[in-house]
């Protein structure tokens, strides 16, 4: 026998709250849709199994009679389909992620791909850019650059435009890309960066001196704490900028590279990181 099972279930779901309404929230389907199913489900029968009444439904005998044997049905179902899941090998993922793409992108996203797959066990790590993954026993890293790194494949992710930022306190004295030649010009080890903006914004480069960085957290923590402007990937920072903790200054902004997903050329890529390229382009609409 064919069995409608979308119809079944639209009628179980419909007849425990006793509403099409309440029904649609719990299947993610309209009232309509689900109204439309049960009607379909009582022609292809030639019975009424709900009682249409000014405030919500009633089942008819033939309804009270079929709502518990589909209840148990269904509970089977989900049952067996669980101890599938819970049968099936385990994988491990050991994944190397810079630090600033691991808090300001992935970890907000991250309960996604546990409950796409929940047969992966993730081992994170951070680092601050330089990692070996033969060394350090990685499948993949996640790191920023221009996708050139020996015997690695790399997988493009996102790109970061660098714009200046600072704590709200200073920002209220900078008013022209000029003003900040008489700044604290916070930097990372990618010295070339601020030159590279001030060109962007028509302005001849100050003289840039001063602390430099090894991680854009920590550049971000110091301009947040009133040290100076500091060039940051805006895109990883929104919750401090939306929260007022860092302001962006100019709308001008330099690209210096993206993320990428790498692997050792010479490793054969496992299931799990297959999954995980997978949904991490489908996040970031590489694919």
């Amino acid at each position: 026998m064919d069995l409608p099972l979308n119809a079944l279930r639209a009628f179980e779901v419909s007849a425990r709250h006793l509403s099409f309404t309440r029904a649609a929230g719990e299947l993610n389907l309209t009232p309509t849709a689900v109204s439309q199913h049960v009607k379909n489900l009582e022609s292809r029968f030639g019975m009424a199994l709900f009682r249409r009444l000014p405030r919500g439904l009633a089942l008819t005998e033939e309804g009270q009679a079929l709502l518990p044997v589909l209840a148990e049905s269904f509970e089977r179902i989900g049952g067996t389909l669980a101890t599938l899941r819970e049968a099936r090998p385990r994988e491990v993922l050991a994944l190397g992620v810079v630090a600033t793409f691991a808090i300001g992108w992935l970890l907000p996203r991250l309960q996604g791909f546990q409950q796409a797959h929940p047969y992966i066990d993730l081992r994170l790590s951070t680092h601050n850019n330089r990692v070996d993954l033969a060394a350090e026993g990685l499948d993949a890293a996640v790191r920023f650059g221009d996708g050139h790194w020996h015997g690695t494949e790399a997988l493009p992710l996102m790109r970061a435009p660098l714009a200046p930022v600072c704590a709200p306190a200073l920002a209220t004295r900078i008013r022209t890309p000029r003003d900040l030649g008489r700044e604290t010009l916070l930097r990372s080890y990618r010295a070339d960066e601020w030159q590279t903006w001030f060109r962007a914004a028509g302005v001849e480069p100050p003289v840039v001196r001063g602390m430099v960085f090894d991680a854009s957290l920590a550049l971000a923590e110091a301009a947040a704490l009133g040290a100076g402007v500091a060039l940051l990937p805006v895109d990883l920072f929104i919750r401090d900028l939306r929260n007022g903790r860092l302001v962006r200054l100019f709308d001008v902004q330099i690209d210096s590279g993206r993320y990428w997903l790498t692997r050792l050329g010479s490793r054969k890529r496992s299931a799990a990181l297959q999954a995980f390229e997978a949904w991490i382009s489908a996040e970031c609409d590489v694919l």
